[in-house]
């Protein structure tokens, strides 16, 4: 590889910021191989005790002015599971699941671990890769769609932590496509629902089991506001009220569905969402996961099968609104409930994730990319104006074209 290809490149009204120059034109897809030096896997972060919960929530929701007293609202989940979130404990365990699928491979890229809202926090583990000489780095973000929160915000992460940790000039950071639609993410899925659907078909109160026509699949994911699903992909390609975010899960779970319709027939589904934090006045996508279990027919449906489509792995959103809230709304109404595995560390999910790397490793072509639905293989360096929040704006970004 040229000395060029491996040197950061300033960024430029026409150029990618903080990009390796494989990526810094901004292509869809980057074809050219890039020698990348360390692997930076970025999660939201996790209170890990009672102590934490408050200062955490203050991260997260930092630059709302919300008082203490209103986040203690949202803290008794945590409190509930003893202030501590799942999320960090797991990132720990895919750290290591990757470092081990990587040296299986022969890959000689080190992890380095970060976090939005907590400790280790993204501008540490820059610096602690810069300590080591690594300065080429591929971003894993620990979620699979197009939004603000899921994509953007991770971006603009990078771009705000290269620049308070002094290694704006000397680190570039790419990220993997969003992935949504790959292998290893789906398919974890499909056999979720496969194995949900065999233990009602066989496994009901009376013995008889739960036909799969009797059977409610529900596709969860966290609502986000309107007017950002709307602005989350690029506007030019006119997916509707609910943009990207909206209609990659509609094509995933389409798929996941039509993967199963041979051997069980079709079984009603449809997509919900779960988590919404917004004030009533502000519109937010719909329907919520417990107002449609509260809200299913009676004498037609004898077992629900939540599917957590929107997460990587089990943290509080999904022990909480999922586990508790959801799981009580459809026993109240006395339906079998069983709610489908995330990720989590699955060796297929944790390949596949290797998977993404080595495309940029090698400068994979589009066509030779596995996706699942028709909306994929998704963009490697984020289109302009992609994924804008409507109240924030847009700020400095990497991994996409301006803004």
């Amino acid at each position: 590889m040229s000395e060029s290809s491996t040197q950061p490149t300033e960024p430029t009204s026409q150029t990618v910021p903080f990009a390796s120059p494989a990526a810094a034109a901004g292509p869809e897809h980057v074809t050219e191989p890039v020698a990348y030096d360390g692997i930076l896997l970025a999660g939201f972060g996790g209170p890990e005790g009672q102590d934490d919960v408050i200062p955490f929530l203050r991260n997260v929701t930092r630059g709302r002015g919300i008082p203490d007293e209103r986040l203690e609202e949202v803290a008794h989940h945590y409190r509930h599971f003893g202030g501590v979130s799942p999320i960090n404990a797991h990132n720990r365990q895919l750290k290591a699941a990757l470092e081990a699928e990587l040296a299986r491979r022969g890959i000689d890229l080190p992890v380095y671990w970060g976090n939005r809202n907590w400790d280790p926090y993204l501008p540490d583990a820059l610096k602690e890769a810069d300590a080591a000489g690594h300065h080429r780095l591929i971003a894993i973000a620990t979620s699979a769609y197009s939004s603000y929160s899921s994509c953007r915000q991770y971006r603009e992460d990078f771009a705000r932590s290269l620049v308070e940790s002094g290694l704006a000039g000397t680190t570039t950071i790419d990220k993997v496509r969003p992935f949504f639609d790959h292998p290893g993410f789906v398919t974890v899925f499909v056999d979720g629902v496969r194995d949900a659907l065999a233990t009602l078909a066989v496994d009901g109160e009376d013995g008889a089991g739960v036909p799969a026509d009797r059977v409610q699949v529900l596709f969860s994911t966290h609502s986000v506001p309107t007017a950002d699903a709307q602005r989350s992909g690029p506007a030019e390609l006119g997916l509707g009220e609910g943009g990207a975010y909206e209609a990659q899960h509609l094509a995933v779970a389409s798929y996941v569905m039509a993967q199963l319709e041979p051997t069980v027939g079709e079984v009603p589904w449809r997509l919900v969402y779960q988590s919404r934090s917004g004030p009533p006045s502000q519109p937010w996508l719909e329907p919520d996961i417990v107002e449609v279990i509260e809200g299913l027919p009676e004498g037609e449906v004898d077992a629900v099968v939540i599917v957590p489509l929107g997460f990587v792995s089990d943290h509080m959103e999904v022990m909480w609104d999922l586990d508790t809230e959801a799981v009580e709304a459809a026993q109240e109404r006395g339906m079998r409930v069983l709610r489908t595995p995330t990720p989590g560390i699955d060796p297929g999910y944790v390949t596949g994730l290797v998977d993404l790397v080595v495309e940029r490793l090698q400068g994979t072509p589009p066509e030779q990319r596995p996706a699942l639905t028709d909306l994929g293989p998704w963009y490697d360096v984020c289109r302009p104006g992609c994924c804008e929040n409507v109240r924030l704006g847009f700020k400095p970004a990497a991994a996409g074209l301006a803004p």
